[in-house]
């Protein structure tokens, strides 16, 4: 069974999609993680960022993760709803598979030791790994937030960090680091602007004001949606369950004459934590999780042929941005395997040491192929949902327009950074092509040939997309970075083909 380790850092940006961007980039440069998932939000001008993998690769990916928000957020500009206390709040740890939670805490001591050592931030333990007892508590860690916590670190010997020196850096603040249950961030909106009632109400249903025990909660203004939130950690839900927590605020707004508008899951959350709460709404009192239709598939294993039974669907994804990703992953992946059928191998000793760096260069750029099958299809969804908006009014049919643009302009990203990976893998492959195991030379040729598939299947997702964006300076950008790209990628697989048919 594979160690697998969860990591999700919340950083203070949710305003600046490409800051989010850069920084996703940064984690999935590791080889060896996953991303599954990223969320923003403007009102709480936070992200929030999961990926999975093995500890090491998690423990890297988190540091580049902060590295590039310590570089591209300051804290003494940032203004939100959400506490926070550095550009990377939170890292939370969650054992997943095959790892212990004792396990977990040396990772995150390990992690926070090298964060406040290399980037000078000073870091805070929490939850299980937590030095005080008082620190399990991550409010208690944040009281003050950044700018009252900027003079009591230098102060109060209690607000002393468990890495680094008492002070906070400049603009990246402290961050604090983890290890937990999965939790699930969710929020309730209700039916008033009037922010009191959510105050009262997270009070109500929150722990350390006397409510349930694996609950931490506020109340905040949603500006966008002209209403206030009840904003909510459920830090168990094993040991206080989601339906319970949803009817007691249910409830409670009622006593103030709300209703709930909507309730929202922000991130991933644990299948079981949604089973309970279907199997306690519908009374379903001798369910059994074997009859979930989805966990006999998963059960009975799924292949390359599901992915391929999805292209094949009526639904729009994936679609071809994702099958051009794929050609990508398939084709650095072969390069991959000449790689290691030449290292080590006799009568290639002497180009062992080059086809190892080729490789390292090569995994990582493999890796993110992976993760762009599936972002491409996402990022199509946000067009689609953006068409789905209310246009009654002139101010909806604005914001309608605007969402519809960036979603284009988004969807036009994912299928250029295909391109850029195709250019990638062809800048640092010749080594493998002119020196890698002659007895498969023709898998490098085949990887040539499915980095040009690549290639021409995501510039043709760059092009249908353009014309629906109105920016015209974003369009003429991308228009340019996709031509270079382009000559480019051409250029090298024309000159790279006629080496493998000359050494078969």
């Amino acid at each position: 069974m594979a160690r697998i380790v969860e990591c999700v850092p919340n950083f203070s940006e949710g305003r600046r999609p490409e800051v989010i961007d850069k920084i996703v980039t940064a984690i999935q440069s590791v080889s060896g993680v996953a991303l599954l998932d990223q969320e923003m939000n403007a009102d709480h001008n936070r992200a929030v960022i999961t990926f999975v993998g093995e500890p090491e690769a998690v423990i890297e990916a988190a540091f580049r993760g902060v590295k590039t928000a310590s570089e591209l957020i300051d804290l003494r500009t940032h203004q939100g709803e959400h506490p926070r206390i550095g550009s990377t709040d939170v890292i939370p740890l969650v054992p997943v598979s095959d790892v212990t939670t004792e396990e977990c805490i040396e990772l995150a001591r390990r992690l926070g030791k090298k964060i406040s050592d290399e980037l000078n931030i000073p870091i805070y333990l929490y939850e299980a790994a937590a030095t005080r007892p008082e620190r399990q508590d991550l409010a208690f860690i944040r009281k003050g937030e950044f700018e009252g916590l900027r003079e009591t670190i230098k102060t109060n010997p209690d607000r002393a960090p468990d890495f680094g020196k008492p002070e906070l850096h400049p603009s990246a603040g402290a961050t604090v680091v983890g290890v937990r249950f999965p939790l699930i961030a969710y929020n309730i909106n209700l039916t008033t602007r009037d922010k009191s009632i959510a105050d009262k109400i997270a009070r109500a249903i929150r722990f350390r004001s006397g409510g349930f025990r694996y609950v931490k909660s506020l109340g905040f203004e949603i500006k966008e949606k002209n209403c206030v939130q009840v904003s909510i950690n459920m830090t168990n839900y094993k040991g206080t369950p989601l339906y319970r927590v949803f009817e007691t605020v249910k409830r409670e707004a009622a006593r103030y004459g709300v209703m709930v508008k909507e309730s929202e899951i922000v991130g991933l959350v644990p299948q079981q934590a949604l089973i309970d709460t279907a199997v306690n709404y519908l009374q379903l009192w001798s369910f059994n999780p074997n009859q979930i239709l989805e966990n006999r598939l998963v059960q009975a294993g799924k292949s390359l042929a599901d992915f391929i039974s999805d292209v094949s669907s009526s639904a729009p994804t994936p679609g071809g941005g994702s099958c051009a990703a794929l050609a990508g992953a398939i084709g650095t992946a072969l390069l991959v395997m000449v790689a290691n059928l030449t290292i080590g191998k006799k009568g290639y000793e002497a180009v062992s040491e080059i086809i190892k760096k080729t490789k390292e260069q090569l995994e990582p750029i493999k890796n993110r192929f992976y993760n762009l099958i599936a972002e491409d299809a996402t990022a199509f969804d946000l067009v689609m949902a953006a068409y789905k908006l209310p246009k009654s009014s002139d101010e909806q049919k604005e914001q309608r327009l605007t969402a519809i643009t960036n979603a284009y302009k988004k969807a036009t990203e994912i299928p250029l950074e295909t391109m850029q990976n195709v250019l990638d893998a062809l800048n640092v492959c010749r080594p493998i092509v002119e020196k890698g195991n002659k007895n498969s030379i023709s898998d490098a040729g085949v990887a040539i040939y499915y980095l040009e598939t690549a290639l021409q299947g995501a510039r043709l997702n760059v092009l249908i997309n353009l014309p629906s964006i109105q920016d015209e300076k974003f369009v003429a950008e991308k228009k340019r970075k996709m031509g270079e790209v382009y000559t480019k990628c051409r250029s090298l697989a024309s000159e790279l083909a006629p080496i493998v048919e000359a050494r078969i």
